[in-house]
């Protein structure tokens, strides 16, 4: 096997008959997978001299509580059918993440197809994501929406522009390359987006994007919003309202810091009546993405927080290191620190023997770090040991906001 950069000239046709094996490219859609890799990054593996496994990634910022931090966001990996169970995608991604960390990323992510794999490259689950199907009629918004704007396919440029200047959260992903947003919109059937252009320059201020099962009912799948305050938050949800009149169904992601039943009008009773129906209004929570701590020093000097300081040791394990044995550069973040958690924190390696002990692998540390899953509970179902009056003090400092990328990759 050997692993190359992509080119596109050569290997695009290659990669192509992947994703049409793997389902994630439909025929006559193959225009939109070369602009959704135009200006990203991507490694193939070769067998037999021709593409068999394909990874993809762009580069980004992630929001930790107040601070941005440089990340990699892995939008893409795929075997064909011929070169699977032979360690390629592993290995690639591996790769893949070793090249960006190289770059100066703090933290790279990706969304899984199942719990486990990339497990075995340091990744962790992140908190569940509540996808909402609601009535639109139901929705008790005290407000009426504007005359919005339509939005097109080719609107790529400044939807994507609206993405990236919205309200940030804890968590919060922005991912560079209006190519994403441009071929995001084009994958789905029958997508369209409405929205306003009330920022500076008559710049796309709040908008929301969606595709159609049905155009006439619905569902409707609202893929995401962008707003940048909660104003405009409402006059989204109330153009979703107006919808009502015809669309029986919308489908979307519960913002962070909104609790969407607030919205709804006898959520229980509306669930009932429509159980097991098509338009069957319910809640759905489920994990699907992963987050990897890459440079742990940049993680911790930008983690500010209140309350009373912790400190301990850390003996930290990194699976991603059997991948990257022989590779110049980075390698993985094991190895044994100092580390001091409070209003300014910082990292050193070494131990000190007057402090007790975390002893666990980056996977589940990243989830502590980030606010995911707390101490006590990592002990129970993680990979991750500690002192029990450790586990109680780092429960109450890391008591931080339910994390969400906001963006689906």
């Amino acid at each position: 096997m050997a692993i190359r950069n992509y080119d596109h000239k050569k290997d695009h046709k290659d990669v192509q008959r992947i994703w049409l094996e793997c389902g994630w490219l439909e025929s006559g859609k193959e225009s939109v997978f070369d602009e959704f890799v135009r200006d990203q990054f991507a490694l193939v593996a070769d067998l037999n001299g021709t593409a068999e496994c394909f990874a993809v990634s762009t580069g980004g910022s992630m929001r930790y509580l107040k601070e941005d931090l440089q990340a990699a966001f892995i939008t893409g990996v795929t075997t064909s059918r011929i070169a699977r169970k032979q360690g390629l995608a592993g290995r690639l991604t591996a790769e893949l993440i070793g090249q960006k960390a190289d770059d100066g990323a703090a933290v790279a992510s990706l969304g899984m197809f199942e719990q486990g794999f990339y497990n075995q490259l340091g990744f962790g689950t992140c908190s569940y994501e509540h996808w909402v199907s609601f009535d639109p009629s139901k929705l008790k918004i005290d407000r009426k929406a504007r005359v919005p704007s339509r939005l097109d396919l080719e609107d790529g440029d400044t939807i994507h522009a609206s993405r990236m200047n919205r309200l940030m959260r804890h968590g919060h992903c922005n991912l560079e390359g209006s190519c994403i947003t441009s071929a995001e919109l084009k994958w789905g059937s029958n997508s369209f987006g409405l929205g306003y252009f009330d920022a500076p320059g008559n710049a796309l201020s709040h908008h929301f994007c969606a595709e159609a099962s049905n155009v006439e009912y619905g569902p409707y799948r609202i893929g995401w919003m962008a707003y940048r305050n909660y104003s405009e938050f409402i006059e989204l949800m109330a153009l979703i309202r107006n919808l009502g009149d015809q669309v029986k169904l919308v489908t979307m992601r519960e913002p962070r810091g909104i609790h969407f039943q607030d919205l709804l009008e006898q959520p229980f009773h509306n669930r009932i009546i429509t159980e097991k129906s098509k338009f069957e209004q319910r809640m759905k929570a489920t994990a699907y993405y992963q987050l990897r701590i890459c440079d742990l020093q940049q993680c911790i000097s930008r983690t500010h927080l209140t309350g009373n300081a912790v400190d301990f040791n850390l003996i930290l394990s990194d699976p991603i290191e059997k991948y990257l044995k022989n590779r110049g550069g980075w390698s993985g973040i094991s190895g044994e620190y100092i580390v001091h958690l409070g209003p300014e924190s910082a990292l050193q390696s070494g131990s000190d023997p007057s402090l007790p002990v975390v002893k666990c692998s980056v996977n589940a540390f990243t989830r502590l770090w980030m606010g995911i899953v707390p101490a006590s509970g990592l002990a129970v179902t993680d990979d991750f040991e500690a002192p029990f009056d450790l586990l109680v003090r780092l429960d109450e400092q890391l008591r931080l906001p339910a994390p969400s990328p906001d963006w689906d990759f």
